[in-house]
C-alpha cells in the first residue's frame, strides 16, 4: 500500500501545513495569557506596630531629650541673663529673642533638612545636625557679646537642633498605626525628661563651675548621646513611599492643612511664653533661682509624665479629640491657676498639671498629621507646618516681655496672653474634627455607592470618588461639618 502525498491547496501549501499551522495558532493562543500576565496589586504597606520600632521610638526619645529637653532649660539661662546682665549692653528683650531664635530657626531648617533626607538619608541629617549643636554650644561658651550668643547659642544651636528634629520626627508614624500616638508620645516625653535633668542641671553647673563651663558640658553630654541615637535609628521611608518634598504646595489649598498649621501658631504662642517666662516668674513673686529653676524643671517634669497618657489616650479616644480637649485645658490652666499662683507649692501644682498639656502640640502633631494629609504627605505637611511656625515662635517671648508691667503682677498681661492663645488653638482643632467627622461620612456615602454598583454589576466595581462628592449638595456638606462640631465621635 503506497502513501499519498497530502492534497496540494493553493501551491505549496499542503492540508498537514495548515493543519500544524492551526495547531500552532491554537497553541499561540494558549500562551497569550503568559505573554501578558495578570496585572497584580501592590500590597498597602502595614507599619509592623513593634519590633525594630521601639528601638526608633528609644532613638527619638535620647534626640528630643538632648535638643528639645536641653532647649527647654533656656528659662534658666534667661532668667541668669536678666539677673546678671551677663553680655553688657544688652537689653531684656535681646536676652528673649535668643531662645525663640534657636526655635525658629529649627523650623526655618526644615526645607533644607528634608531635602537632605530624601537625596542622603536620615543618618546623614542627623549627623549635620549634631555638628551644627554642638558648634553653636561650643562657640556660646566663649561669647562675649549678645550678637555672638545671637549665631551661637541661637542660629548654630538652632540649625543643628532642627537637623534632628526635622529628620527623625517622621520616624516613629512609619514604624506604627494603632500604637502611633502612644510610641510618638514616648518619643516625644524626651524632650520633657531632659528639659528636667537640663534644668536642674544647668543652675547647679552655673553655681559652680560657671557660664563657660556649662555650655562646655552641654555640648560634651548632647554630641555623645545624639551619635548613639544616629547609630541604631532607622526609617521606612520606602516601604511607606514617602513624598518628601520640601513644599507641596497644593496642601494650602486645603482647609484641614490651614486648621492644622492654625492650631499650630496659636499653640506655640501661648507655648513659648509659658516655657521660657516661668522660671522669671518665679523669681518676680520672691523666690529664689534655685526654686525657680525647680519650677522650670517640675514643667519639664509635667511634660515628661503628660505625654505618654496623651498618647495612649489618643490611640483610645481619638487622636484629634485628645489634640483639642488638651489643648483646651493649658488655656484654662494658664487663665485659672497660674494667674493666681504667687507661692512655691501652687507654682510646683501649675508646672506639673499645665506643664503635662502644655506641649500637646509636638505631642501629637506627627499622628494627628498623619490623620488629615497621610502618612505618605505627611513629611512635606510637617516641613510646610514648620516653615510657618518661624515667626510666632521667634516673637512669642519677646511679645511676653513686652506685655510685662513695671509693677504688681507684672506677668499678668504675658499669662493672659499664653492662655487665650491656647484657647484659640483649641478652636482650630475643633473645626478640625468637624472636618474629620464630615470626611467619615463622605467616605461612608462612597462606601455604600460601592456596594450598590457592586449589586447592580458583578463584572465592574466603579470607585468614582469625585462623582459621589458632587452628589452631595453644599448644604448637606454645611449640615455635616456644623454636626461635627458638638457630635460625638472617636476621630
Amino acid at each position: 500500500m503506497t502513501s499519498e502525498r497530502p492534497t496540494p491547496i493553493a501551491g505549496n501549501i499542503h492540508v498537514g501545513d495548515v493543519i500544524e499551522s492551526h495547531d500552532s495558532e491554537k497553541s499561540s493562543a494558549l500562551e497569550i495569557p503568559d505573554a501578558y500576565p495578570p496585572q497584580t496589586t501592590k500590597p498597602i504597606d502595614m507599619p509592623p506596630d513593634g519590633g525594630y520600632g521601639w528601638v526608633c521610638v528609644a532613638s527619638v526619645f535620647v534626640i528630643n531629650f538632648h535638643t528639645w529637653g536641653l532647649n527647654s532649660s533656656y528659662g534658666v539661662f534667661l532668667s541668669h541673663y536678666l539677673t546678671f546682665d551677663t553680655y553688657p549692653g544688652a537689653t531684656s528683650l535681646e536676652y528673649a529673642f535668643v531662645g525663640g531664635l534657636s526655635i525658629s530657626t529649627a523650623l526655618l531648617t526644615s526645607p533644607i533638612s528634608t531635602i537632605v533626607c530624601r537625596r542622603y538619608g536620615t543618618q546623614v541629617a542627623l549627623s549635620i545636625g549634631i555638628v551644627f549643636e554642638t558648634a553653636g554650644l561650643l562657640g556660646a561658651s566663649w561669647a562675649t557679646r549678645i550678637w555672638q550668643l545671637f549665631l551661637s547659642q541661637g542660629v548654630s544651636f538652632g540649625v543643628g537642633m532642627g537637623f534632628l528634629f526635622i529628620a527623625s520626627v517622621g520616624v516613629i508614624p512609619q514604624w506604627f498605626s494603632k500604637k502611633r500616638s502612644f510610641a510618638n508620645s514616648i518619643g516625644t516625653s524626651g524632650s520633657g525628661i531632659g528639659g528636667l535633668a537640663y534644668s536642674l542641671a544647668v543652675n547647679r553647673i552655673i553655681q559652680t563651675l560657671g557660664l563657660d563651663w556649662a555650655f562646655r558640658i552641654l555640648a560634651i553630654v548632647s554630641c555623645v548621646m545624639n551619635v548613639l541615637a544616629t547609630i541604631v535609628i532607622r526609617d521606612r521611608n520606602k516601604a511607606v513611599e514617602a513624598i518628601q518634598n520640601a513644599f507641596h504646595l497644593p496642601l494650602l489649598k486645603q482647609v484641614e492643612f490651614l486648621l492644622l498649621v492654625g492650631w499650630g501658631i496659636f499653640s506655640e504662642l501661648g507655648y513659648v511664653v509659658l516655657l521660657f517666662s516661668l522660671v522669671n516668674y518665679a523669681r518676680s513673686v520672691g523666690l529664689t533661682a534655685t526654686q525657680g529653676s525647680v519650677v522650670g524643671a517640675m514643667l519639664n517634669l509635667g511634660q515628661g509624665i503628660g505625654r505618654p497618657f496623651i498618647g495612649y489616650f489618643s490611640d483610645a479616644a481619638g487622636r484629634i479629640n485628645i489634640a483639642g480637649g488638651c489643648t483646651f485645658l493649658a488655656g484654662l490652666f494658664c487663665l485659672l491657676i497660674w494667674i493666681f499662683a504667687k507661692s512655691y507649692g501652687v507654682l510646683i501644682f501649675f508646672a506639673l498639671t499645665g506643664g503635662a498639656v502644655a506641649g500637646t502640640f509636638w505631642t501629637v502633631i506627627g499622628p494627628v498629621g498623619a490623620e488629615v494629609v497621610g502618612v505618605a504627605l505627611l513629611p512635606s505637611a510637617l516641613s510646610m507646618t514648620w516653615v510657618i511656625l518661624v515667626l510666632p515662635t521667634s516673637f512669642s517671648e519677646p511679645i511676653g516681655l513686652q506685655l510685662r508691667r513695671s509693677s504688681g503682677n507684672i506677668y499678668l498681661d504675658a499669662q493672659l496672653f499664653a492662655g487665650f492663645m491656647y484657647l484659640g488653638g483649641a478652636t482650630c482643632v475643633l473645626f478640625l474634627r468637624a472636618w474629620k467627622i464630615a470626611e467619615i461620612e463622605r467616605q461612608a456615602a462612597v462606601s455604600r455607592e460601592q456596594r450598590e454598583q457592586e449589586i447592580r454589576d458583578n463584572d465592574a466595581v466603579k470607585n468614582d470618588v469625585p462623582s459621589v462628592r458632587r452628589q452631595m449638595s453644599r448644604t448637606a456638606s454645611v449640615k455635616t461639618a456644623t454636626k461635627g462640631l458638638w457630635s460625638w465621635q472617636r476621630v
